[in-house]
């Protein structure tokens, strides 16, 4: 009997979820197009290359949909059941509410899992090939735009090498203050020094301008050659190892981010930004199992009007949702609050809020 009503009551959940999805997807779409078709056409965009800006943009719109979608169909499905007393009816038989929750909670995780997922292999590969269709097709409409100009930079390579840029222009693909130096297994082999740099895209070498070479041996200097002359040599990186970090995180997958991170941090760069980013895309694919957590005890409050009064309090709980999720992000990039925090504040508080809810249910 438990089993028939659990296929009974997921069988209702997954048709108003796909319900859900299909409606959301629709309205995004329609207000995304709406909102850029101005820039669309002013920049004489193809139809073709709209319409695959758009396939790439919805695996994003279902990862954000799906929560919601989670909350309206456990509303939903449990909400009918208590407007047609079929809940009044499974309680007399001793049926409990959290026996009613637990096909509901488990399917809760598994989506949570899906849409990470969703997010690594589809949100982020369509973000960056969406984000390239704007940069290429929109230029100075672009609302992801590469930084221009880049201060500051430190990469590694090679695992021994280590370079310094002070300020580099991401699209004439040129530099100033170089320092490139070979440290080697444990001492120092070579140091490099230049003015300007600037990549010559025929040899795929940089040509370097008022610079200076050191070589050493046993970490004692034995050659010194300076030249305000230019000269084209090989350093071992190109402009895509230095546009990576002009890049957005959102290009980026979980994995993807985890070793940029790593890179980064090699580098003397701060990550904060990037490591907020990460923890975000765990927690908010765990979203789908809390929004059905906190979904579950709003329609048996008021069993009279469970259903009206579900439905009003869901659009309260994902709008709070949303809204300590980007306050936690904000306040992880401002630095106020560790990564880990920022990503998680909102799930900590309505998890703790669910488990409240389910407890004083009526059982």
């Amino acid at each position: 009997m438990l089993h028939k009503l659990d296929k009974y009551l997921l069988s209702q959940f997954f048709t108003v979820l796909a319900m859900s999805l299909l409606g959301f997807l629709a309205v995004f779409l329609v207000v995304d197009l709406i909102e850029n078709l101005d820039r669309f056409v002013d920049n004489s965009v193809p139809a073709i290359v709209t319409i695959t800006y758009y396939l790439y943009t919805i695996p994003w719109f279902i990862s954000v949909a799906l929560p919601m979608s989670m909350l309206m169909s456990t509303v939903f499905s449990i909400g009918m059941m208590v407007k047609r007393n079929e809940w009044t009816a499974m309680k007399s038989t001793g049926i409990s509410l959290y026996r009613l929750s637990v096909p509901l909670l488990f399917v809760g995780m598994m989506i949570s899992i899906l849409s990470f997922i969703l997010d690594n292999q589809l949100v982020s590969y369509g973000n960056k090939k969406r984000y390239t269709i704007d940069r290429d097709y929109l230029k100075k409409k672009s609302r992801h735009k590469i930084k221009s100009s880049l201060k500051n930079i430190f990469l590694q390579k090679d695992v021994s090498i280590h370079i310094g840029i002070e300020k580099y222009n991401v699209k004439k693909m040129s530099g100033d203050v170089l320092t490139w130096v070979d440290l080697g297994t444990d001492l120092i082999r070579q140091r490099i020094d230049a003015k300007k740099i600037k990549f010559d895209q025929k040899s795929q070498f940089w040509r370097l301008s008022n610079y200076s070479i050191r070589k050493f041996e046993g970490g004692i200097e034995t050659n010194v050659q300076f030249s305000e002359k230019d000269t084209l040599i090989n350093l071992s990186f190109t402009p895509e190892d230095i546009n990576k970090q002009a890049r957005s995180p959102d290009e980026l997958d979980y994995y993807e981010l985890t070793s940029r991170i790593a890179d980064l941090k090699e580098n003397g760069v701060k990550t904060v930004k990037w490591e907020v980013t990460r923890y975000l895309k765990v927690s908010f694919s765990l979203t789908n199992f809390i929004v059905v957590l906190c979904g579950i005890p709003l329609v048996v409050f008021r069993e009279k009007n469970s259903l009206s009064f579900g439905i009003g309090m869901s659009v309260f709980v994902i709008f709070g949702y949303y809204a300590f999720i980007k306050f936690g992000q904000s306040m992880g990039f401002k630095g106020q609050l560790s990564p880990i925090l920022s990503a998680w504040i909102g799930n900590i508080i309505f998890l703790i809020g669910g488990i409240i809810l389910l407890i004083k249910a009526r059982k």
